[in-house]
Parts: structure tokens; C-alpha cells; sequence
């Protein structure tokens, strides 16, 4: 499968985009919505990016006790119940004087059902599309990500500025039921892959399978460790430019749909493993500069070209399946994705409390400097023990329904 044509003509994958671009436009326009409220009472880059990013937090405690949920439950009825929890948790948001214990509740709350929710998504998109059409799907979904980033954090912007912050969060809130009904009346009704009971036991054994071969663990440290403090500079946009961190968000977007766009439908497969690294290089390398406030203009280019790095992402990920056996395809997506968002929530708590003590400009560079010094590492690594080309058969262990 090679063409965008013959992807959305395959059946189910039209309904799984269009929930997928309801989500990350819910996402986009709350985050910013509620990252302007939190910023306006407490005066605080670091409470500001943690109700940003803070949801992503929790996504270690759904990647440690809820992830075999992602191959165990009807792909449907969970997507349309996760859409519905995001839709009244970001309604709930909205009310007025809600102390902030309760909103950063609320927001750990959001992190641990999307841990569940990104294994469901990109199981289920690994499922309705053949082997070979995968990378171009995933491509898809994270243009989707892209354009939806930046109609969100554009749109999102301007409410915020017309409308108010409360009233944002309110659309927010219904695109997410938006995103139920799609999700309820448009995915077809599909068994679990795998079978037996979600439990914390079978959780632990199958990550711990999937943590047990060298290749795959670089892979993770690859997908999670240099991306996620890279957002961490991201969620400095707000104290950095407070009345421009829209357009900063929406470039920063931009720059990531251009580059999986050329990383989905144009790198020849046999160079998409060489490409991985120098991406993982440009994704930090252009943050570098903050630390001397460069201009507007000049801030949103090297958020965009930076972003172009994120491609990475995706060649990395078409790494893990070739690694992994499919009947556990959803956990190991959904690890990759918990992983990812709870080292983003990491990295934006740290970059907060560099920038209490420095400046947003200086934290961005530190936290830059520290994905440089990451992917180096890796590299370093992965040239001193190569990698085979397929994984082997997952221990019987790992997928018991026990």
C-alpha cells in the first residue's frame, strides 16, 4: 500500500481518522485553553506547562497497571467510552473557581485513560491495515496530529483572545462527544485481539517481554527519551511568548506534518533506518538558539524546522513492529505512547523548574542540549551491538489469559 488513495479505501480507516483528528483538536484547543488559565492566576511556568503536559504524567501508572486493556478490550466500546470521559472531564474544567488540586486531578485523571486509549488506537490501526500499509497510515494519523495542531492551537488561540479561556475548553469538550458519536456509529463492532481479562499481572508480564530484547528497548529509549525533552521546550511556548505561544504551537505543528509527510509517503524503505537518527539530531538542535530570545519571526522558524525532527517518531515506531510479535502489537504501541507522553510530562515538569530559576529562552536550550547528548548515546550504542532484522517469537508468558 503506497498511495493515500488506496489507504482511505480501506475499510474502517476512514471513521479511525476522523476520531483520531477529533481527539487531537479536543486535545490541542484545551491544552492551550487551560494552560492560559492556569499561567493568568498563578503567574507560574511551571504550574502552566505541568496543566499543559501534566496528563502525560499519569501515563505511567496506565502503562504499568492498565495496558493489556489495549488488546483485551472491544476496540469500539473503548474508544467511544474514552471520548466520552475526555468530553465531560474537559466540560468539568470549564466551571468557574474550580480549585486547582481539583483541576490537576482532573488532568492525571485524562493521562491515565489515554495511556489505554493510545494502545486501543494504533492496535486497531495496525489491525485494519496490512503490514506493508501500516507506516503510511500511521503517517496519516500523525499528519492528521499536525494540521489538527495547527487549526487547533490557531482556532484555539483566537477563542481564547474573542471567546475566553472557559469558553474554549467548552468546544473543546464537544469535539471530543463529537469524536464518541464517530467512533460509536462508524467503527465497525471487532473482538478483542488477545483474550482473558485485563489485569495488572498480565500488564507487568507482557511489558516486561517486551522490555526483555536489547533491540527493542533502544528502540523505546529512542521513541521516548530525546522526544520527550524536546517537548519539554514546547511547553515553555506560553512563558516564553505569552501572547504569541498560539502561533508558536501552530508552526512547531507545522513543521512535524511536513515532516512525516516526506517520512510517510516519499523516503525509500531501505534509507528510513539510516534517517532516524540524524531526525532525533534536527529535533534539538535548532533549540539551541533560544537561549539568546531570538525574535518572533526567527522563534517560529526554528520551532518549525525543529519539528521536522518528530519524523523520527514514526521510522522508529515501524522499527518496533518489526519487532514485535502481533498478537501483543496493541501493548507494545500503547508502551511506545505511555512512554513517550510520560517522559513529555517529565521533561516539562524539569524544563518549569529551569525556567523558575533561569529563563524560558535558557531552559529550552538545557533541555535541547540534553536530547543532543541522548541520541548521541543511542547511536553510539546501537552501532556497538547491531540489531537482527526481525524480532523473534514473544514467550508464551506474555500473552497468557491468565
Amino acid at each position: 500500500m503506497r498511495t493515500y488513495r488506496e489507504l482511505f479505501r480501506t475499510p474502517q480507516f476512514r471513521p479511525l481518522f476522523a476520531t483520531s483528528a477529533l481527539h487531537v483538536a479536543g486535545s490541542t484547543m484545551s491544552g492551550l485553553a487551560l494552560g492560559t488559565l492556569v499561567y493568568a492566576a498563578t503567574d507560574s511556568p511551571l504550574l502552566a506547562a505541568l496543566s499543559m503536559f501534566g496528563s502525560s504524567l499519569a501515563q505511567v501508572i496506565g502503562a504499568t497497571v492498565l495496558l493489556s486493556a489495549a488488546d483485551r478490550l472491544p476496540p469500539r466500546a473503548a474508544m467511544t467510552g474514552m471520548a466520552l470521559t475526555f468530553g465531560l472531564a474537559t466540560a468539568t474544567l470549564a466551571v468557574p473557581g474550580l480549585p486547582l488540586a481539583v483541576v490537576f486531578a482532573i488532568v492525571l485523571t485524562q493521562g491515565v485513560v489515554a495511556a489505554v486509549g493510545g494502545g486501543v488506537r494504533y492496535g486497531l490501526l495496525n489491525e485494519v491495515l496490512s503490514k506493508d500499509g501500516y507506516l503510511l497510515g500511521r503517517s496519516v494519523l500523525n499528519m492528521c496530529v499536525g494540521l489538527m495542531q495547527i487549526g487547533g492551537f490557531a482556532l484555539g488561540g483566537l477563542l481564547v483572545t474573542t471567546l475566553s479561556a472557559r469558553g474554549t475548553l467548552l468546544v473543546a469538550a464537544a469535539l471530543y462527544l463529537t469524536g464518541a458519536a464517530v467512533a460509536r456509529f462508524g467503527l465497525a463492532r471487532r473482538p478483542p485481539r488477545a483474550a482473558g481479562r485485563p489485569s495488572v499481572a498480565e500488564t507487568w508480564r507482557t511489558n516486561a517481554v517486551l522490555w526483555s530484547s536489547g533491540p527493542r528497548r533502544r528502540v523505546y529509549l529512542a521513541l521516548w527519551v530525546p522526544n520527550g525533552l524536546v517537548v519539554g521546550c514546547e511547553s515553555l511556548f506560553v512563558p516564553y511568548a505569552p501572547d504569541h505561544a498560539g502561533l508558536l504551537f501552530a508552526c512547531a505543528a507545522l513543521g512535524m506534518l511536513i515532516g512525516d509527510t516526506v517520512a510517510g509517503r516519499f523516503v525509500a524503505q531501505h534509507r528510513r533506518g539510516r534517517l532516524a537518527m540524524p531526525m532525533l539530531l534536527l529535533l534539538a538542535v535548532p533549540y539551541l538558539f533560544f537561549a539568546a530570545r531570538p525574535a518572533l519571526p526567527l522563534a517560529f522558524a526554528l520551532a518549525a524546522l525543529a519539528s521536522v525532527g518528530f519524523s523520527a517518531s514514526l521510522l522508529l515506531q515501524e522499527r518496533l513492529m518489526a519487532l514485535t510479535p502481533d498478537e501483543i502489537t496493541g501493548q507494545a504501541l500503547g508502551l511506545h505512547s505511555s512512554g513517550m507522553l510520560t517522559m513529555q510530562g517529565v521533561a516539562a515538569a524539569l524544563a518549569g523548574a529551569v525556567a523558575q530559576r533561569t529563563s524560558p529562552g535558557t531552559a529550552m536550550t538545557v533541555m535541547a542540549g540534553a536530547s543532543l547528548a541522548v541520541t548521541l548515546a543511542l547511536a553510539a550504542a546501537g552501532r556497538r551491538t547491531p540489531e537482527p532484522v526481525e524480532g523473534g517469537p514473544v514467550p508464551r508468558q506474555g500473552v497468557s489469559s491468565t
